[in-house]
């Protein structure tokens, strides 16, 4: 081992952000508020699908898992960031880093798969709609779902054992809000090329291949809705998958936004800055792109309200009775 290196690390400083002291109750405010809207709002769109049995429907299905997944992706990052601020405490331990990252990449990677397993739900619903509801089977739906978690369970399993096997150097400052993979590699003093060499293989097979299936997809479909004859029934067959369509596109720039900006700034903070859309906005915005412009999702939530509502009145009621 070379001098400076050290591989029993016990600490690292998030560096979070913004290093100006007077910026950080607004970060701090803004990231509260987008991290419990981000909750809240996927939280109504679990509350919804379960509660409503005209949602139990392999599409929402889906849905549902992604809106869990965004929580879950969301909850690994933004809590900690929040209470560094908080406590005005950078520090994070070598095993909380590691356990961050860890599910901060299967989350990630999970969202990855479902938004191409939606896609071929929209596939299927559109382009052979006699036969949908016998080819997207509730097992078949179970198998997809389990088969994108088990992926990135072991992609993320995949990535964390390489790191692990890392020596870092002194300077132990992560220049951004959460362990980031790419930041760890540059901090360690060891070589990397393995661990570049694995991750690039990985990410172009686990992301390039979701993302030809939904580019396929989307081939179909658009070909599918442009033999529709009628203007009404273009419009109905495009308003199915309107929505998956804004999420995708909002995923896979903010994921393109960050991998552009870090090639081409090579500044650590600007990367962190941008990684942001994908970590935390792309998942808060979800659950609006879901319910604002879909009629089941809005009168789901409105049934749900009617039926709390009512509960709530006999319960009162009970409590009057003597």
């Amino acid at each position: 081992m070379g001098p400076g290196n050290d591989t029993r690390i016990s600490t690292f400083f998030l560096l979070g952000l913004s290093k100006e002291q007077e910026s950080q109750p607004l970060v701090f405010g803004l990231f509260l508020s987008m991290y419990l809207i981000t909750v809240f709002g996927n939280l109504l769109i679990l509350l919804a699908v379960s509660s409503d049995p005209h949602l139990h429907t392999p599409m929402y299905f889906f849905l549902s898992n992604l809106s869990f997944v965004d929580i879950c992706f969301t909850s690994t990052t933004i809590p900690k960031m929040l209470v560094n601020i908080q406590t005005e405490n950078n520090l994070i331990t070598y095993a909380g880093c590691i356990t961050q990252m860890y599910f901060s990449i299967l989350f990630g990677g999970c969202d990855n798969f479902l938004l191409a397993v939606m896609a071929y739900d929209r596939l299927l619903a559109i382009c052979y709609p006699l036969h949908y509801t016998v080819k997207m089977s509730p097992w078949l739906c179970g198998l997809l779902v389990l088969v994108s978690w088990i992926l990135s369970v072991l992609n993320s399993l995949l990535q964390s054992l390489m790191v692990l096997q890392l020596s870092f150097c002194t300077d132990l400052e992560i220049p951004h809000f959460f362990c980031d993979l790419n930041q760890m590699f540059k901090l360690a003093c060891s070589d990397t090329f393995v661990n570049d060499t694995v991750l690039h293989v990985s990410t172009g097979l686990l992301a390039g291949g979701p993302l030809a299936g939904i580019l396929y997809s989307y081939s179909k479909i658009v070909s599918s809705i442009c033999r529709i004859s009628s203007a009404q029934g273009k419009h109905k067959a495009f308003s199915t998958c309107a929505s998956h369509l804004s999420v995708v596109s909002l995923f896979y720039c903010s994921v393109l936004g960050v991998y552009l900006i870090s090639a081409a700034t090579h500044s650590s903070s600007s990367t962190a800055v941008a990684s942001v859309m994908y970590t935390v906005v792309t998942p808060m915005l979800n659950p609006f792109i879901y319910s604002l412009r879909n009629k089941d999702i809005k009168g789901a939530l409105k049934r749900f309200n009617g039926m709390a509502g009512m509960k709530g009145s006999v319960i009162l009621e009970v409590k009057k009775c003597p």
